[in-house]
């Protein structure tokens, strides 16, 4: 199993407060600051834009983690402004050009990932699996943060690291996204995620500090 790791959801952060948040989640040595691209097309909801990502990055050296919950990614991957170290999601449902979509991102200089549903059997990513550094597994249905988890995307977590590890790519990252707390958090370890993308239930948990949440995330984690 890879080391954990944090991706800091930045659509839960308080918007008013960004840059003191990012210094802390600095300070708390976050690996990534998660952004979910979401265009009231795919998603039933809009957030987030490549502005604000671009406009942030004067603030921080975390590589960014962006999840473009978008139809026909491929067209829009140049809008980006992407540096060395950031990982780029692209949905298998949302093109059918998702090689294509791959290819735009490795050549705009990020890393390609390819995100699935809870609803979307593993199989489907057999055949992009050689051109992708990691997985990105929905465990609620994607759109807003706060749902529930949907339970079966545990065993999900489980066969797809199967998968990975019995296809030969035990180190392409399988990441999780959907009600990432405390509690969820070592039960998704055990089944073999290693990258957390956590917002409202844990890292940016309204009655926690952003380092004693980041603390006790780590803890859970191991």
């Amino acid at each position: 199993m890879l080391p954990p790791k944090i991706a800091a959801s930045m659509m839960c952060a308080d918007f008013l407060n960004l840059e003191k948040a990012i210094a802390e989640l600095e300070q708390a040595n976050v690996e990534y600051l998660h952004f979910d691209i979401m265009d009231g097309v795919f998603v039933p909801n809009i957030m987030l834009c490549n502005e604000m990502m671009k406009g942030l990055r004067r603030a921080t050296r975390i590589p960014y983690d962006v999840h473009l919950m978008i139809v026909n990614p491929e067209q829009k991957i140049r809008w980006f402004d992407w540096k060395p170290g950031d990982i780029v999601s692209v949905h298998y449902e949302s093109t059918p050009h998702v090689h294509r979509a791959i290819q735009e991102i490795k050549s705009a200089g990020a890393k390609p990932a390819i995100a699935l549903n809870p609803a979307t059997p593993i199989s489907c990513i057999e055949h992009v699996l050689p051109d992708v550094e990691m997985v990105l597994l929905m465990t609620v249905n994607p759109g807003f943060a706060g749902q529930k988890l949907v339970e079966q995307t545990l065993e999900k977590i489980r066969a797809a690291r199967d998968f990975l590890d019995t296809n030969g790519y035990p180190n392409v990252s399988l990441q999780v996204d959907g009600n990432c707390s405390f509690t969820n958090i070592p039960r998704m370890r055990a089944k073999g995620a290693d990258c957390f993308v956590a917002g409202s239930s844990s890292v940016f948990a309204p009655d926690m500090t952003i380092a004693a949440a980041c603390k006790k995330l780590r803890d859970t984690m191991q």
